[in-house]
């Protein structure tokens, strides 16, 4: 072989390797991870994500409800006559056992002086009757001394014992016609004294239908006298969709605000729900509706009767809670569990599976599978761009 030819051609052969090898690393370079084939790592994309925080949350029922009278009790006329005088009005305080009304009886002057007159002869004839009786004893006694010497008839002896038997008959009729008569005059006399009304309880009037020299009856319409109510303590009569009724319990706890006091949240626990629909509830169509009680405290009687009420009742509620936005979560799969995107620390997107606990329409609990701080994906994945395709020498296919 002639070598200087052979050495001539070296530089060409090296070119052409340097070539094919430049050509090699460009097919490698399109078949690599960074092409368009394959997605480009998260960090170069902008997620949108939500950082996991720490709260508490409550699961409620709402309602509208009014405020009513807790404690009251109605003062109405219990004799027939005229009333005195009132001296108090709506608003006033009032202490239990104090002289609310007065009411005068009406004048039966005539009646009195009659049941007195018999009276006075009823005494004069029981004074006459013990007379007689006292005289037939008399004749009984010495009746019963003949006839033990023999020296009357039996008829005379039988005559005068059923006279006594006669006698102290009508003594005891009379006694007891004077016995009646003393009891209608110890009514005659109560019933002319003017009729006193106390209060029941202490609290305020809430109602007066009593006006001085008014004429009142027993058991007359119109609704009592005068109304007394302790405002020291209000109730809530909230109307509960019969959809949520079901999920209140005895005790748990309302929380109500009102628009005359903005701002302000009062408390109470729940007494009572009355199981029957609320009148014009669940008629012809109607959604039907259940009344629920409780008590509210009122110290310085602002609530008054007739409030408007924002009720929630607390059905379940969580303290410094791990939460997340209801619609971040997946579908539910047979195992009770929710699908979340997480972005890790290295900005690549991983489902978690979320066990949760306490939810309401915005938020929900998380059990577990989820910690405070984490990022989550709040939108769609990103579309990741294609990589641009790398140059290809001149004269290559």
């Amino acid at each position: 072989m002639n070598h200087e030819k052979y050495g001539a051609r070296r530089p060409f052969r090296y070119a052409m390797a340097a070539l094919v090898l430049a050509l090699t690393a460009n097919i490698s370079a399109a078949q690599a991870p960074g092409s368009a084939e394959a997605p480009a790592p998260a960090s170069e994309v902008k997620l949108d994500t939500l950082t996991v925080q720490r709260g508490d949350l409550q699961q409620t029922v709402d309602a509208v409800g009014k405020l009513q009278f807790h404690r009251f009790a109605d003062v109405n006329a219990q004799v027939a006559g005229q009333i005195k005088e009132v001296p108090f009005a709506v608003g006033d305080a009032v202490r239990e056992g104090q002289l609310l009304l007065e009411i005068s009886p009406p004048v039966r002057a005539n009646q009195a002086e009659s049941n007195r007159a018999q009276m006075a002869r009823l005494r004069a004839e029981l004074a006459d009757q013990q007379a007689q009786t006292d005289f037939a004893e008399l004749q009984f006694k010495r009746q019963t001394q003949l006839k033990a010497q023999n020296a009357t008839r039996e008829e005379s002896y039988e005559s005068s014992r059923m006279n006594l038997s006669s006698a102290r008959a009508r003594l005891d009729s009379i006694n007891a016609q004077i016995q009646q008569m003393e009891a209608t005059l110890k009514l005659d006399e109560e019933s002319s004294r003017p009729k006193q009304l106390l209060a029941p309880l202490s609290g305020t009037v809430v109602a007066l239908n009593a006006r001085a020299g008014q004429t009142v009856s027993v058991g007359q319409a119109g609704g009592p006298l005068m109304r007394i109510a302790d405002l020291s303590q209000m109730t809530v009569q909230a109307r509960v969709a019969e959809v949520d009724v079901t999920r209140l319990k005895r005790g748990m706890t309302a929380n109500f605000h009102t628009p005359g006091y903005p701002g302000r949240t009062w408390s109470g626990k729940l007494r009572q729900v009355i199981p029957v629909p609320a009148e014009g509830s669940g008629e012809q169509g109607k959604q039907t509706f259940y009344n629920v009680l409780f008590e509210v405290d009122n110290p310085e009687q602002e609530l008054m009767s007739g409030m408007t009420a924002q009720v929630q009742f607390i059905v379940a509620q969580v303290k410094d809670a791990v939460l997340l936005p209801v619609d971040l979560l997946g579908p539910r799969d047979a195992a009770g569990m929710y699908q979340v995107q997480v972005v890790n620390r290295d900005q690549r997107i991983v489902a978690r599976k979320l066990k949760i606990g306490v939810r309401t329409a915005q938020q929900v609990q998380v059990l577990s599978g989820l910690a405070a701080g984490e990022q989550v994906l709040a939108g769609p994945a990103p579309a990741l761009a294609p990589q641009p395709k790398p140059a290809v020498p001149a004269g290559m296919p």
